[in-house]
């Protein structure tokens, strides 16, 4: 168990442990008393919050998604900030980030099911590629406006996120490989799995 003491591992663990915090099912039962688990798509994200609880209050849904979007981010954002000033190398950073979108997708405190990791993701990512993240939220953004397709937007952000990242860093930073990328992206689309067959069906639902 001394593997436990080493600042790494812990870190890991802490990692886990904060991304696996489902907010977005917390703040719709604090609020609203709903469990946003019972309706929409079943996920704990902000799409699913303003989607189960816009038809009883539309502005404190909106306002709700909001917030579940921002402290999702801020899980991975918070914890990499604290890692960076302690001193961790890029490559313990990366681990890191990669084990708060597991947690989030795979939450600890709710049977190892959890949410699509877009927001976690966006958070950590924006730590260690602010560029490429830009790229990807202004295309969220603007396939979001036209489409108002959330899966869509998010999948086709991650997209162009992984794309720019290989022109913009062709070799990462202390790692001189993509793969902490593909791993979170993985998780991503694989969550996505069921949105995707029904974008391909034509039957996802927007966000409107």
């Amino acid at each position: 168990m001394d593997f436990l003491f080493n600042i790494n591992v812990q870190f890991y663990i802490l990692g886990y442990l904060v991304g696996g915090i489902p907010f977005g099912l917390l703040l719709a039962k604090l609020f609203t008393g709903k469990d946003i688990r019972e309706g929409g798509s079943g996920s704990i994200g902000a799409t699913n919050v303003l989607r189960v609880l816009k038809e009883s209050n539309p502005k404190l849904a909106k306002k709700l998604a909001i917030t579940t979007v921002v402290l999702d981010a801020l899980k991975g954002i918070v914890l990499l900030g604290i890692a960076h000033v302690v001193g961790l190398g890029v490559e313990t950073l990366w681990a890191i980030a990669i084990f708060a979108v597991i947690g989030h997708c795979y939450s600890p405190y709710l049977q190892f099911e959890g949410g699509k990791g877009v927001a976690t993701g966006a958070g950590v990512l924006l730590v260690m590629l602010p560029i490429e993240t830009l790229i990807a939220f202004i295309t969220w953004f603007v396939v979001g406006k036209v489409l108002k397709i959330s899966s869509l937007s998010s999948l086709l952000a991650l997209s162009a996120l992984i794309i720019s990242s290989f022109i913009i860093h062709p070799d990462l930073d202390g790692i001189k490989t993509h793969a902490p990328i593909f791993i979170i992206a993985f998780m991503i689309v694989y969550k996505h799995i069921p949105n995707i067959i029904r974008l391909f069906q034509g039957k996802e639902c927007k966000v409107i």
